[in-house]
């Protein structure tokens, strides 16, 4: 099964590209990988919700969010590799999630991006992680998610 296939079971579809907030790209290739920028939980243009985790959004809703920012940076990454079936596969993700202060949870919520990246991509969506806790993020998002990509 192709990934683009994957991604129709899973009742998703490739999102545009995000277009940048500030002086950057999505996405640069160098050589035979692909990083993205940070992706937020971006959806039609506007960011799906604000906070921080462990006060105003919940784990369970983080994740979602986290997945959200995993279809961004697949879409970044397509767009520099000339689609998702030249993903070779997912090298390393690196997650920050905004956190109330105490709130420990960050490996639970990018869980999100890292099972959407294996569900959509099988063994190559299998990857390095960090999932880091901030204090703050670009626009009060509450997760955000960078990917580096080996593509073909």
């Amino acid at each position: 099964m192709t990934a683009e296939e994957r991604l129709a079971e899973l009742g998703l579809t490739l999102p545009e590209v995000v277009p940048p907030l500030a002086a950057y790209v999505p996405a640069v290739r160098s050589g035979d990988h692909v990083y993205t920028s940070g992706q937020l939980p971006v959806v039609d243009g506007k960011l799906k919700a604000g906070g921080k985790v462990g006060a105003e959004v919940g784990v369970e809703d983080a994740y979602e969010l986290a997945r959200i920012c995993a279809l961004n940076a697949l879409a970044a990454v397509a767009s520099e590799a000339g689609g998702l079936s030249n993903i070779v596969r997912i090298v390393k993700v690196v997650g920050f999630v905004a956190s109330a202060p105490g709130f420990t949870g960050q490996p639970q919520v990018v869980n999100g991006a890292s099972e959407l990246l294996t569900a959509v991509l099988g063994d190559a969506g299998r990857h390095a992680r960090s999932a880091v806790g901030v204090a703050v993020l670009p626009l009060d998002a509450p997760v955000e998610v960078e990917v580096i990509a080996e593509v073909r």
